[in-house]
């Protein structure tokens, strides 16, 4: 195969020699990207992607969360293997030494440039190359950690990836068809993942929630239990990060975190999500946002304020949020001027180079450690939906009331979700006064 006209490009503190598409894709770097645009295929939009999980890697190797010894590795869906490589030059070498990683792809094409890659910037990478399906080649089993990143739907995957895990293990989740997770697609949103989704500005929320479910269902046919430890939507995807135990007690307790999601809830059916205890914000006699009800709560399929079922429990570990340190990650993600000159990039472009992969590592855990210190039963409360549930002259500042929140003991914070919004587990009649309250001292424009 010829190497032909390549790009230099630089992610995190990786370089990569690319193909040079064949044409230029005016979204490129926006979505999920053409995939026959390039020989191989590489979207720069998943970058804080790839970020996180190299901190994410960081924080288990450091935790003890996995076996003693080496760990097994599979980039499931590898493409370019920036992701592996990531995971190798990036992490200390007392933990990459750990790492026995392979890359899995189905395209000869794509485990080609894996193989420029290595030879031309980390000759002495040991990393191990698979081709073929992933839904065949996986089921070697006893991999300690995979990672599950396609092109669409990961539905097609999810179950034989679950039964290669060993027994405690990491997955990692995305999926980039938004559009049935956010229910814009009703069709596929039932076919793939049998759920209807309300499309409202918690579409997306709840999009990470049918994906979640999903995980945690199939983890319990293969009597795993899962643990969430991330959930991200970012753009044009979504991603799930859990721990995957083998357990048969906790794979039947799976329903405890599956049910639904009502907007607009009744005073029944607010009685009901706080008896189940889904629902911090209490007092079922006001008027409130939405609710969680648990799966075997009577639903009317046809009601339009519901939406599932769905994950019901926290979408994140404190301690994994609290990992995502911004000082650890420039640490780890961002190159220094030496390596830009050894891998060819230009003198005078090191300077945007590092300012460039700086930003983008910040954007990628924007508002994490916030999110660690608030309670994991947090509800996303959505500031412009406030209103008419708060008789509201326009939506609050959510930094402000987020403070006000907490000021009065209730940790809250601004919620790292596109829409502007808050989690908190504070008691409906103190939103209710602090929002009334910071409304009328924030200027409406």
């Amino acid at each position: 195969m010829e190497e032909g006209e390549t790009t230099l490009i630089l992610e995190g503190a990786t370089p990569s020699i690319l193909p040079t598409p064949t044409e230029i894709d005016e979204h490129f770097g926006r979505g999920p990207g053409s995939k026959g645009l390039r020989e191989v295929f590489h979207n720069p939009a998943m970058s804080g992607n790839r970020t996180r999980s190299v901190l994410l890697l960081h924080h288990i190797l450091s935790s003890s969360s996995l076996p003693e010894g080496k760990i097994r590795v599979l980039d499931g869906l590898g493409a370019s293997g920036i992701r592996s490589r990531r995971w190798l030059t990036e992490l200390p070498s007392q933990m990459s030494n750990r790492l026995d990683i392979h890359v899995c792809d189905i395209l000869p094409e794509s485990l080609f440039w894996v193989e420029k890659n290595v030879e031309k910037f980390h000759p002495d990478l040991p990393l191990k190359l698979i081709q073929g399906d992933l839904r065949t080649r996986v089921l070697d089993g006893g991999w300690h950690w995979i990672d599950l990143d396609p092109y669409g739907s990961p539905i097609p995957f999810i179950d034989p990836v679950i039964q290669a895990l060993s027994r405690d293990a990491i997955l990692e989740v995305s999926a980039t068809d938004t559009a049935a997770l956010t229910g814009s697609s009703k069709g596929p949103t039932m076919r793939r993942y049998g759920a209807f989704v309300r499309t409202d500005q918690w579409a997306h929320d709840s999009g990470l929630r049918v994906l979640m479910a999903n995980v945690a269902r199939t983890a319990a046919r293969h009597d795993r239990a899962i643990m969430p430890l991330l959930s991200v939507w970012e753009s044009h995807h979504m991603r799930v990060s859990v721990s995957v135990k083998r357990s048969k007690q906790g794979a039947s307790a799976v329903e405890k975190n599956i049910g639904w999601r009502v907007v607009n809830p009744t005073r029944e059916e607010l009685e009901s999500s706080i008896e189940a205890g889904l629902h911090s914000h209490g007092c079922p006699e006001c008027s409130q946002p939405f609710c969680f009800l648990p799966f075997r709560h009577p639903i009317d399929h046809h009601d339009r304020r519901v939406s599932g079922p769905l994950w019901t429990g926290p979408l994140a570990s404190s301690e994994a949020l609290s990992s995502f340190d911004p000082d650890l990650a420039e640490k780890l993600c961002v190159p220094d001027t030496a390596s830009l000159s050894a891998w060819g990039f230009p003198s005078d472009e090191h300077e945007s180079l590092i300012e460039n992969s700086r930003r983008s590592v910040h954007r990628a855990i924007h508002r994490f450690s916030e999110e660690a210190k608030v309670a994991p039963n947090s509800s996303l409360l959505i500031v412009d939906r406030l209103h008419p549930y708060i008789p509201l002259n326009g939506p609050p500042s959510p930094t402000k009331l987020a403070e006000a929140l907490t000021e009065n003991g209730h940790p809250s914070c601004v919620a790292s979700y596109p829409n502007p919004a808050i989690l908190t587990s504070a008691p409906w009649t103190l939103i209710h006064d602090l929002a009334l309250e910071v409304s009328t001292a924030t200027p409406q424009t």
